[in-house]
């Protein structure tokens, strides 16, 4: 059986999806989004601009600054997509939007995450589901691995979760804003 889904999986076109405000976006996203695409061999990854985390505040930059903001840091790597969904799909749930961009079941999704979100990761709505169709890569913060390997969702993942070694880049979209 587990060839006959890996001979169905070979099929599909290997995607990246990377969600969040992006207030700013900065090399960090950039940099985990090359060493995804280069260790997972991945043909696109998106950057899912969402209007509000519905763990944080408020943006307070706009969303259209944001968007262009992401197009231009990104330069030449025009494997990666920036995007905005929600008021396409009326959703701004992640479990809605790893759905409409594999409506037509042709991606084997990977969903990008930081360290940072895994610790709370058993919030998001349907994450139990999130797990089950996507591949997610969980790329290391500093300070938080030890919290995320304690974490709800890792216990609970059956291990359907890879942590990806890199060289980290030591910069927030928060630490950002202070500026």
């Amino acid at each position: 059986m587990a060839k006959l889904e890996n001979k169905l999986n070979s099929n599909k076109i290997k995607i990246g999806i990377l969600g969040g405000t992006f207030d700013p976006a900065h090399k960090g996203h950039l940099e985990i989004s090359k060493q995804a695409k280069k260790i997972f061999e991945l043909r696109n990854i998106v950057w899912a601009i969402t209007k509000k985390n519905p763990f944080k505040e408020e943006s307070k930059s706009n969303l259209r600054i944001r968007t262009q903001f992401a197009k231009k840091l990104i330069g030449k790597n025009d494997y990666i997509k920036v995007k905005f969904y929600e008021e396409k799909i009326k959703s701004n749930r992640t479990i809605d939007l790893i759905k409409h961009i594999n409506k037509d079941k042709k991606f084997e999704i990977y969903f990008i995450i930081g360290a940072d979100n895994l610790i709370n990761f058993h919030k998001w709505h349907k994450w139990k589901t999130i797990i089950k169709i996507c591949n997610i890569l969980v790329f290391d913060r500093t300070g938080y691995k030890a919290k995320s390997l304690k974490s709800v969702t890792f216990s609970d993942s059956n291990k359907k979760l890879t942590f990806v070694n890199f060289k980290k880049v030591n910069i927030s979209s928060s630490q950002l804003r202070k500026f």
